[in-house]
């Protein structure tokens, strides 16, 4: 008997024990599936109201200006509901303004979310002149950019397997003038 024969044979007579009828003709998959799928639904539910951690991202503000162009950053607070420490898989990032991705890239590994605490990760964004170049429509006369700074939070957590926590700022960043730079 092959194991198709031998599955459909114990379903069969399982919905014969519980129903009281015999399912020979094939149908005997619908109390199995049945219970399969009140387990999934089940386990979902569960996984659902397990404590995840939780994250909020700061504001954009200027750091630096380089050779390469301008350094931006910002900051990511994690908040750990769990006694160990999770690993941080990836960051990934995108930095828009008017619509246009203006500089976008991934921290890969960045290190740990401390154990039933909360972990400050910086997020430097390094923004080059040639789109500094195009952005100048947007500066007008009151030297700033309006931004939207889109971060996904990958990390790794027991059980439930890799996710990604989205998260987004938007506002505004008053640029320096070259009174502030000398």
């Amino acid at each position: 008997m092959s194991a198709a024969e031998e599955e459909q044979r114990c379903a069969a007579a399982a919905g014969a024990a519980v129903g009281g009828e015999d399912h020979e003709g094939g149908g005997g998959g619908g109390l199995v599936s049945g219970l399969l799928g009140k387990a999934k639904g089940f386990v979902a539910e569960k996984v659902a109201q397990i404590p995840k951690p939780e994250a909020s991202l700061e504001r954009v503000s200027f750091r630096s200006v380089t050779r390469q162009g301008i350094e931006l950053h910002s900051h990511v607070d994690i908040n750990n509901p769990y006694s160990h420490r999770i690993p941080i898989c990836e960051v990934t990032y995108t930095f828009k303004s008017d619509g246009k991705v203006i500089a976008s890239g991934t921290m890969p590994d960045p290190g740990w979310i401390a154990a039933s605490g909360s972990t400050k990760l910086e997020l430097p964004v390094k923004v080059p002149y040639d789109f500094i170049v195009s952005l100048m429509k947007d500066l007008g006369g009151d030297w700033d950019i309006d931004y939207v700074l889109e971060v996904g939070l990958t990390i790794d957590l027991p059980v439930i397997g890799t996710f990604t926590i989205p998260l987004t700022t938007e506002g505004v960043i008053k640029l320096p003038t070259f009174r502030d730079l000398f």
